[in-house]
């Protein structure tokens, strides 16, 4: 039989013997009778305890919008231009800035810019793109929880309101996307953010999709969107098609909380173990880089075996997606011994990207990943991955290795799933 999977802005197959096959495992279809602009609309018009954006913007002459950047599939072209017409409608003459948050990636480019917002939006808006690394750009708001100094975007620090836009899906780590973390690590310093993403707090057995209660990486970052006085979100829901299937807005703790319950009920997977789990990132834009591939590794690798197979497959257009990931993988003897060495590194020296080459070490040490991507082979294998040209030989491979008895499970989309 043939399996397909998304990969960049396409899908690819392979063969794979029926009785190999233990299930295609996807989160809880979603139909809805609303086209996406309603739900946004409705969302917006009945905002969860607190007032909606026209009256907010009402007497404020400095606005700020956090958007996320062109690693999120988050469809601005529907919802931007809503935000905007309801914040003028409010305050006709208030300067609106677009703040985008880059958290520690590039900046976006124009091409990007249009494509996320629209040529109208992206030529006529006022952009900030945010720069972690820049600390010209940052003014401190005091100490986290946990004890690091939070250093914010200033643009956003010193706006008279501060609201924000995100999509909700599982995150690796801190429970679910969206919300708090337009502000950490959206628009936080490269230091803050490293202090967030430190050691003891990826080890965490909370520090999971879909667990916010009790998880110090969340907490964190909701306390960080309250000491930059994010006052109002709007937050959507898509489907595996990237469409919009449900819209929360309001108090940002609120109204994410909302949205997280939704997204957590359409999302979870049934537990089961397999022998070789084959997966991807989602596609485009998700699965741009090696970096941002790890989260779907992490759900594919929750379902499968000690000593099993994942084979995750995403484009990988943009390379591997981060330096200090590549080096720190390519330089180490093995996972293990990388993961021994990061288990020392005090919180306030976490280095870049530590945190993403400590959990794919965490994998690593239970099962072997083949990345079916078109990146080289070399630097494939650099980041302790194995190499394969393709899905069927991806596919082929796992089968031999793991026997004709191989039990098999895919999971499209890694990504937007939790594992149990």
């Amino acid at each position: 039989m043939e399996i397909r999977i998304p990969y960049g802005k396409e899908t690819i197959g392979a063969q794979l013997p029926q009785e190999n096959l233990m299930g295609v495992y996807h989160p809880v279809k979603y139909t809805g009778n609303r086209d996406e602009g309603e739900l946004i609309d409705a969302a917006l018009d009945c905002p969860l305890m607190g007032p909606d954006l026209k009256t907010l913007a009402a007497g404020k002459n400095d606005i700020v919008v956090i958007t996320s950047d062109h690693t999120r599939p988050l469809p601005s072209q529907l919802t931007m231009p809503r935000i905007l017409r309801r914040l003028r409608e409010g305050n006709p003459q208030a300067q609106i800035t677009i703040l985008v948050a880059t958290g520690c990636h590039r900046a976006m480019t124009q091409e990007e810019k249009v494509a996320r917002f629209g040529a109208q939006i992206a030529q006529n808006e006022r952009f900030v793109m945010h720069n972690a690394f820049d600390e010209d750009q940052m003014v401190a708001l005091g100490n986290l929880p946990s004890g690091g100094e939070l250093k914010v975007n200033r643009v956003a620090a010193q706006a008279d309101l501060l609201i924000a836009e995100g999509f909700i899906e599982p995150h690796f780590f801190a429970g679910f996307s969206g919300g708090r973390k337009a502000v950490l690590p959206g628009i936080a310093s490269a230091q803050s953010v490293r202090y967030n993403h430190n050691a003891a707090f990826i080890d965490s057995p909370l520090a999971r999709a879909g667990v916010l209660e009790g998880n110090p990486i969340h907490r964190d970052m909701l306390w960080a969107a309250k000491a930059c006085k994010l006052q109002f979100i709007l937050n959507v829901v898509l489907d595996a098609d990237k469409k919009v299937i449900h819209a929360v807005a309001g108090e940002p703790e609120r109204a994410h909380f909302s949205g997280c319950a939704f997204a957590a009920r359409h999302a979870m997977l049934p537990k089961f173990r397999a022998d070789v789990v084959i997966s991807s990132n989602g596609g485009y834009p998700l699965d741009q880089n090696a970096y941002q591939a790890v989260k779907g590794m992490t759900t594919a690798a929750q379902c499968c075996k000690d000593g099993g197979v994942v084979i995750l497959a995403a484009q990988c257009s943009d390379g591997h997606g981060g330096q200090a990931f590549y080096e720190a993988l390519r330089d180490a003897k093995s996972p293990e011994e990388l993961l021994s060495r990061i288990r020392e590194v005090p919180a306030e020296r976490t280095p870049p990207d530590q945190w993403q080459y400590q959990i794919l070490c965490k994998i690593l040490t239970r099962c072997q990943v083949i990345l079916v991507s078109d990146l080289p082979r070399e630097m494939v294998e650099d980041m302790k991955l194995t190499w394969q040209p393709n899905l069927q030989a991806a596919v082929d491979y796992a089968l031999q290795k793991m026997g004709p008895q191989a039990q098999v499970a895919v999971v499209p989309d890694g990504v937007s799933a939790i594992a149990l």
